[in-house]
């Protein structure tokens, strides 16, 4: 095949692809949001999240997250889901608890390419979901500063 023939033909299939967003839409966070919970009701409370209202760099936003739970074999959190607004990854994150933990405590760090809102739901034993949100301004979205 000739160079010309390549180009043209490759150009011609990328035109009639259909564009990707590169940021999570709030769609797409409900949708990543019901592939966890399914279609079991969210309740609001328990959930305590810990996020800076305003930060510097997106590139490393501290994290945490508490659960009011009594933490026994029969009542406890199993895992706790980590969603975002505008990332190209809805679902950011899943910390999953084992039994033997005392509390339902977490804390990390995740990158934010935009000022968003934050989202976590909880899942018990009980096949119950609990849900917290945080907005945050980022100032510095993260991966888009010049690296030189």
């Amino acid at each position: 095949m000739q160079r010309r023939s390549f180009l043209a033909g490759t150009t011609a299939l990328v035109a009639v692809l259909p564009l990707a967003s590169a940021h999570a839409t709030p769609e797409s966070l409900q949708a990543a949001i019901r592939e966890v919970v399914g279609s079991a009701a969210l309740r609001e409370g328990k959930v305590k999240i810990d996020l800076p209202a305003l930060v510097e760099n997106g590139n490393t936003v501290p994290l945490g997250v508490t659960v009011d739970s009594p933490m026994t074999a029969t009542d406890r959190v199993k895992a706790i889901h980590v969603f975002n607004e505008k990332n190209p990854q809805p679902h950011v994150y899943t910390a999953t608890l084992g039994p033997g933990l005392a509390r339902a405590d977490i804390s990390t760090r995740i990158k934010l390419g935009d000022s968003q809102k934050i989202v976590v739901v909880a899942e018990t034993s009980k096949g119950e979901f609990w849900t917290a949100s945080a907005d945050v301004i980022v100032t510095l979205a993260a991966c888009l500063e010049d690296l030189t």
